[in-house]
């Protein structure tokens, strides 16, 4: 993965309708986004030129966008089509996707109706999450200090950017102490998620994973229950105490970035990823190179 600064690369952007140099897609620092948090945005992966169910994710950016209370002002055809017309023009075929969508700065406090809602979508090269040495002896997680907040108290079933707030934090403090990672808790205490990606644990052969009340149903979550399922592996989603990692064999986290990524420790609780982690670390990796499987057909 490429180390030079993001706001200092080749490339174009695609930015509120058209493609621009890359350098060139600024914003004013009073934007409303920065200062009130006012954004969404969606993680997708394009393998060999075709984005990984990328329908789901613009469905999501635009549910997000009006849970946020804003309309996005494009299609879902409009934003999938300036995805795929960003990857091309970056002349690139395997790649992150990164569409952003937020609130301008017309207006500068808490409220800010008459603000423009602006689109934005960038690419670039981004191979794997963790180093394959890494992710096949499994990552280790530290716990987060901070909790997923009650649906109450957030928009919770929104990609919403001031979300990730103690996600960085949580995970800035783990790779301080040396972990890969952090697992997060809920308001309630039970297992939530990992800072950027859902978990699932292996008990006596059935997988299970915390019920996404409070937390984004991942789309990587939602294929490796399939993908489980398909096998005749079953899957249980419900609520998970963390004293519940005494009984698990295997944990694994899903994500667009991280993939299927197999987990070794989290605390002081030890894992060896076996049979069903190496099963879905390679049925992902082939279900995302066979687009016809889950490719949005092309309008007529």
């Amino acid at each position: 993965m490429s180390t030079k600064p993001f706001d200092d690369r080749d490339g174009f952007i695609w930015y509120d309708g058209k493609l621009v140099p890359w350098r060139e897609a600024n914003l004013h620092v009073l934007t409303h986004a920065m200062h009130y948090a006012s954004s969404v945005f969606e993680g997708e992966r394009a393998y060999n030129g075709h984005i990984f169910k990328l329908r789901e994710h613009t469905d999501r950016l635009i549910k997000s966008g009006e849970i946020l209370g804003f309309k996005i002002p494009y299609t879902a055809d409009e934003i999938d089509a300036a995805c795929n017309a960003t990857l091309k023009a970056n002349n690139l075929v395997d790649a992150y996707v990164r569409p952003v969508a937020w609130r301008g700065s017309e207006m500068m406090g808490v409220s800010a109706q008459s603000s423009r809602i602006h689109l934005a979508i960038a690419v670039w090269e981004w191979p794997a999450y963790f180093s394959p040495e890494a992710k096949m002896k499994g990552i280790r997680l530290a716990w987060a200090k901070y909790r997923r907040p009650d649906p109450r108290t957030a928009p919770t079933a929104s990609k919403a950017a001031g979300l990730y707030m103690i996600c960085t934090i949580s995970k800035h403090e783990a790779e301080a102490a040396g972990y890969n990672d952090a697992l997060m808790l809920d308001y309630r205490g039970q297992i939530a998620e990992a800072t950027g990606a859902n978990v699932f644990l292996v008990q006596n052969g059935e997988i299970h994973t915390p019920k996404p009340d409070c937390f984004l149903d991942g789309i990587t979550r939602r294929t490796i229950i399939g993908l489980a399922r398909a096998r005749q592996i079953k899957v249980v989603e419900r609520a998970i105490m963390p004293e519940e990692l005494a009984k698990t064999q295997e944990v694994f986290l899903t994500g667009t970035a991280a993939e299927v990524t197999p987990v070794s420790e989290i605390g002081e609780y030890k894992f060896t990823p076996g049979t069903i982690c190496r099963q879905m670390v390679e049925d992902f990796g082939k279900l995302v190179l066979e687009p016809a499987k889950w490719q949005k057909p092309a309008a007529a």
